[in-house]
């Protein structure tokens, strides 16, 4: 979860699927979702040859009732703002900057993002081996 669902858990969804699909289903929402996902967040995740142009901003509340072994919060907006889903194994924060709301010019952001997406890469990978 994190509070736009356009860049940071959009990229996690994507990785989960591509790298742990066969152990992980994975979900991405936000609390007040851009309602779209970020043109870079799809751009450093296609370096990867990971397509996540599919996929949609959602709201939290898409998920009521559902049953989670794992929730992850990204950032502390989705951390104070999301309401509290129960996991069975664990709840999980990492808060990660918000590299949507990163200034300057196209190669700084960008490389906002993939120092993101490559910290996400590493947390499923230790999170799912």
């Amino acid at each position: 979860m994190c509070a736009g669902n356009a860049a940071r858990s959009q990229m996690a969804e994507g990785l989960a699927h591509a790298l742990r699909g066969e152990k992980v289903e994975a979900f991405s929402a936000g609390s007040e979702p851009a309602g779209q996902v970020s043109s870079r967040a799809i751009e450093v995740m296609q370096e990867l040859g990971i397509d996540i142009s599919s996929q949609r901003s959602k709201h939290v509340d898409e998920f009521q009732g559902q049953e989670f072994d794992y929730v992850i919060t990204l950032c502390e907006g989705a951390r104070e703002a999301c309401p509290y889903y129960p996991a069975k194994i664990k709840n999980l924060h990492f808060g990660l900057p918000d590299p949507g709301a990163a200034a300057g010019e196209r190669e700084e952001t960008l490389e906002l993002f993939r120092q993101v997406r490559d910290r996400l890469r590493d947390l499923i990978l230790e999170l799912f081996p």
